[in-house]
């Protein structure tokens, strides 16, 4: 998989090179920490687990030594960092009786069991730390590449999951072939089953597969007890309103100099995607106990 627009940064200010550090889920070295992001050429820093990973941690101490502009996109809704940003994640309520009997949905997802009622489907939840570099290929390779994913940045998303559980849906024609493979991470903390990634084959595109999907998803989160299904930030996806039945803010932060270009920039990720008011804003009015969400609809 060639670097495009994101690359690992080597940040030698973070300090004694290989000292493995950890945070929540999450571990991390001075030589894989950061992916190198651009804006019109202009660089900015993400983390490697930005890509495919909710709820990530900060520290004090790391925030003090990464280099501007930094941003993270998915702060924990219950922890002390980040501010809200102008996106929300879609939550969909599968334990609710409203959600299945909801005239428009309970339509949709009658058409979405009849168009694959040949197929077959296998839902499994496995350790994610029986996941490998090769099996995430294997089931997105091909998304990855789409959405400029980089090896890194899966290997965050390994990273992450090393110490919880992972749903793999796969779905596949009656003559055998893949139709879609999804992954999500369960969330016990939350609540919550988290979409990851899903990548799906073409040849069945006119069956809406990626809908199909979710809905699987959806029934095996109820199925299991766990209450929310977590489509992932909602900007600019309007296919994920079938499912959503309320928002959830996303808290990120930015750190970044004033005068630095992509501060500068007024279609740069600093001015879409924060208030002017909020650079460099670190922690939250009021830390918040339990996430909040607003109902849709």
């Amino acid at each position: 998989m060639g670097v495009l627009q994101r690359r690992l940064y080597n940040v030698e200010a973070l300090g004694k090179p290989d000292s493995i550090k950890r945070i929540g889920y999450q571990s991390w070295t001075d030589e894989n920490l950061l992916i190198k992001s651009e804006h019109e050429g202009v660089p900015y820093y993400t983390t490697r687990w930005d890509a495919l990973c909710p709820y990530i941690d900060v520290s004090e101490e790391m925030l003090k030594k990464v280099p501007k502009p930094f941003i993270v996109y998915a702060l924990p809704p219950d922890g002390p960092f980040g501010v809200p940003i102008n996106d929300h994640y879609g939550m969909a309520d599968t334990l609710s009786k409203e959600f299945w009997e909801d005239e428009r949905r309970a339509r949709k997802f009658k058409k979405y069991d009849k168009d694959f009622r040949n197929f077959s489907y296998e839902a499994r939840a496995i350790p994610g730390a029986e996941l490998t570099l090769e099996n995430m290929l294997a089931m997105g390779g091909e998304h990855f590449a789409d959405c400029d994913i980089e090896e890194e940045e899966i290997l965050g998303f390994l990273d992450y999951v090393s110490r919880l559980d992972v749903l793999i849906i796969t779905v596949r024609s009656p003559e055998g072939e893949l139709a879609l493979t999804d992954v999500s991470i369960l969330l016990p903390k939350y609540d919550q089953l988290y979409g990851s990634f899903c990548q799906w084959n073409p040849a069945f595109k006119n069956k809406s597969p990626g809908l199909y999907a979710c809905l699987l998803a959806a029934r095996w989160a109820a199925q299991n007890g766990y209450r929310y299904y977590n489509l992932g930030p909602v900007g600019g996806y309007d296919y994920k309103s079938l499912f959503v039945t309320a928002h959830e803010p996303i808290y990120s932060l930015v750190l970044t100099d004033l005068d630095h270009p992509l501060a500068l920039d007024s279609t740069s990720p600093l001015h879409t995607d924060f208030n002017f008011e909020n650079w460099n804003r670190i922690h939250r009015e009021v830390k918040q106990p339990l996430p909040r969400m607003k109902r849709v609809g």
